[in-house]
């Protein structure tokens, strides 16, 4: 089976009459395509920045009806939007009930499982204390170096001129990574205890670099909140197909 890869230009191409039945696409650039007279039945997309674009299926634009859905399947995930540190304190309470009944439920058989190239539960409670490194501690109080070693890093990030050398290789016992998880949960916890209006409208830097965006505090927990509803919505989906 051909692979195409970041080597492979296929922008502006057209596939006519051509099959792609039962391809896998994965962090492919597909914004702006456009797709006439297809069969699309099963077909399965996961966009973990969808609700800042439009999506139109048959002329309609599906985003606010998604959005809406995942509000109604996930109580509290709208609070993620919150502007007000009320809302957000709600917001990762709702959060932390919903984590807290996830974790508790998977059998122990179960933390290292994955389905095909997604995250095991262990590998993302993992990457959601690396989510919480970069942006409270990185992002929020401007650690000089916020991150934990048994951090999980998203794909590319070597590519992206990341330290990797920050980050252990031997992974963690699941014991550590629930440890560790909690100090995390515990340090937003405390700082959504005080946070104020003024507070949250303080600018801060992009812990990841990006030099045109000059994030509130507010924007920061807001990310931290929308990695943790999307990183559940997952992690239940794929847990959901060893049950």
């Amino acid at each position: 089976m051909a692979t195409f890869s970041g080597t492979d230009d296929l922008e502006g191409a057209s596939f006519v009459r051509a099959s792609l039945k039962g391809a896998t696409v994965r962090f492919c650039d597909v914004s702006g395509v456009t797709m006439r007279g297809v069969d699309v039945d099963g077909l399965d997309i996961d966009s973990h920045d969808l609700s800042f674009g439009s999506l139109y299926v048959n002329g309609v634009d599906v985003v606010p009806l998604v959005e809406a859905e995942l509000d109604r399947r996930f109580p509290g995930r709208a609070l993620q939007r919150a502007q007000t540190p009320e809302g957000l304190r709600e917001g990762w309470n709702a959060l932390q009930a919903a984590w807290q009944a996830t974790v508790a439920g998977t059998p122990p058989e179960l933390v290292d499982a994955h389905v095909e190239d997604e995250w095991s539960l262990a590998q993302t409670l993992r990457h959601l204390v690396l989510a919480t490194d970069a942006w409270l501690r990185g992002g929020i109080l401007g650690m000089a170096q916020p991150f934990h070693e048994i951090g999980q890093v998203f794909t590319g990030a070597a590519e992206m001129g990341f330290d990797m050398s920050v980050f252990r290789d031997e992974p963690p016992s699941y014991d550590e990574v629930l440890a560790v998880r909690a100090e995390r949960q515990g340090q937003v916890t405390d700082f959504l205890t005080t946070a104020t209006p003024e507070l949250l409208g303080e600018e801060r830097t992009d812990p990841w670099g990006n030099p045109a965006w000059h994030p509130t505090v507010g924007d920061c927990l807001r990310v931290i909140l929308e990695e943790e509803w999307a990183h559940l919505r997952y992690i239940r989906r794929d847990l959901a197909l060893w049950g």
